[in-house]
């Protein structure tokens, strides 16, 4: 597959900045703190992680969008050529929308309205398949780069945390009751959601030239188990399934992996499903493992992107993130959780995994540059 990342740019409760991003989640730094952007107080969990104030999200993803690009390089003429593929749970006014404006309050349409902001081509494509939306939609640019549709892609993702969301995870008893996400630890309690806007732009070996390279993607899988509507399959073979398409693709054996970067979203059955999927794929071999979902949130829609971009971004500096709020192993999940202290590596290659409701699982692997 090998498409360059050139180009990244991300907002998160940390800031803006991926810096921030990759800062707090090679130390293991936490996000959460009390909701204050709408009302909690008949909710049982009041915690997330956000920014302070109520962000608009189209400005937010045409920040990171143009953030990218300039990132990457890219002069007007080049960014004018460029499809965007935007992974967005949606405009949150799209419920109470009356009929004549639900068009204009389309994902779809958000996606055009970022394009045309920050002048891009008129070619867009919007993913809303939950949790492996970004994921999806860069496995989708790296194809389209490699079998020679597109020489360059941006893909942007966003999520900003909103009642309706909250409120559904809350009523269904999903949310950390003890305000911290433990991935794969004992005694973790649930997830908590997350503010995350983010994009990349990925780019042909031709059409790099001689500008850096930040990482490469390497290959990506993609499996459904239709185990359950909600629930994972506990035996992991969709995931497992993801994992190996994805090494496949990549043309690496599973002991090349130097690190994964997991779904992790500290439900209790959800983690114990992904530990057997680690464990199916990797059966000689203990990959190190955390979720930077531990100290940024779950942002839905946009966390594949946060976690692709944190992925490439530590295996380049050679630090692996911190598995935050780890209270101590637990026998379901015999993973390498990396805990304590960043771990240092000088692996080539590393994965992103996520998981979503009804089944869907995709898995990118990371070239170090």
């Amino acid at each position: 597959m090998n498409a360059a990342l050139t180009g990244t740019a991300a907002v998160s409760a940390f800031g803006r900045g991926t810096g921030a991003l990759l800062d707090n989640a090679v130390a293991g730094r936490p996000a959460f703190g009390p909701v204050t952007r709408f009302d909690v107080t008949d909710r049982r969990v009041g915690v997330a992680a956000t920014l302070p104030g109520s962000p608009d999200l189209v400005d937010e993803l045409a920040g990171v969008v143009s953030g990218a690009c300039d990132e990457a390089g890219l002069n007007d003429a080049q960014r004018a050529s460029l499809p965007l593929l935007l992974a967005v749970h949606g405009d949150p006014g799209l419920a109470r929308a009356g009929d004549g404006e639900r068009p204009g309050r389309s994902a779809g349409a958000m996606a055009a309205r970022v394009a045309v902001r920050c002048g891009l081509s008129g070619t867009v494509r919007a993913y809303t398949s939950a949790c492996v939306a970004a994921s999806t939609a860069v496995a989708d640019a790296g194809a389209m780069i490699a079998r020679g549709h597109a020489d360059r892609v941006v893909v942007a993702a966003g999520y900003l945390v909103e009642p309706d969301q909250f409120g559904l995870f809350d009523a269904g008893r999903a949310l950390a009751t003890d305000g911290q996400v433990r991935p794969f630890s004992t005694r973790r309690t649930g997830l908590l959601l997350g503010d995350g806007v983010a994009a990349v732009v990925l780019e042909s070996g031709s059409a790099v030239a001689r500008r850096p390279v930040q990482a490469w993607l390497a290959g990506s899988g993609r499996a459904a188990d239709a185990h359950h509507a909600c629930r994972p399959d506990p035996t992991g073979a969709g995931m497992a399934r993801a994992i190996g398409a994805a090494l496949a693709r990549a043309g690496i054996a599973a002991e090349e992996v130097g690190y994964l970067n997991a779904h992790g979203s500290g439900t209790p059955h959800s983690d114990v499903a992904e530990a057997a999927a680690i464990r199916r794929a990797f059966p000689d071999h203990a990959v190190p493992v955390s979720s930077t979902k531990s100290v940024a949130g779950q942002a839905l829609e946009a966390a594949g992107l946060l976690e692709f971009i944190a992925t490439a971004l530590a295996l380049g500096r050679g630090e692996l993130p911190v598995n935050a709020g780890y209270l101590g192993p637990d026998e379901q999940c015999p993973l390498d959780v990396i805990t304590g202290q960043p771990r240092r590596t000088d692996a080539r290659y590393a994965m992103s995994v996520n998981a979503a409701f009804g089944g869907a699982n995709t898995a990118l692997v990371v070239a170090a540059s």
